[in-house]
C-alpha cells in the first residue's frame, strides 16, 4: 500500500496536497499517524468532501522516506494520472 510512493506522481506538505484535492488532482491520500491532529483534520474534511481516499498507517519519517524527501512529512496525496 506505502510501496506506491516511491513510484508515482505526489505532491507532499499540507498546502499542496490540500491544493490537490480541491483542484480534483488527487486520487489518494496519506496522513501521519504522528501528526498533529489539528493539521490533519482540515484535509480529511476536505478529502471526504471531494471522495478522496484516506490512508493513515505509517508515521511522518515514513512517509517521508517513502517520498523521496529527508524529513518528515504529515501528509502526501498521491496525483491521477493524466
Amino acid at each position: 500500500m506505502f510501496s506506491e510512493l516511491s513510484a508515482c506522481h505526489k505532491v507532499v506538505g499540507v498546502k499542496q496536497s490540500t491544493r490537490a484535492v480541491r483542484e480534483g488532482r488527487a486520487a489518494k491520500v496519506f496522513l501521519a499517524d504522528d501528526a498533529d491532529p489539528a493539521l490533519l483534520q482540515p484535509i480529511e474534511v476536505l478529502c471526504r468532501q471531494h471522495d478522496v481516499c484516506v490512508v493513515r498507517g505509517a508515521t511522518m519519517s515514513q512517509l517521508g522516506t517513502l517520498s523521496g524527501i529527508s524529513v518528515g512529512a504529515a501528509v502526501v496525496a498521491v496525483l491521477k494520472h493524466k
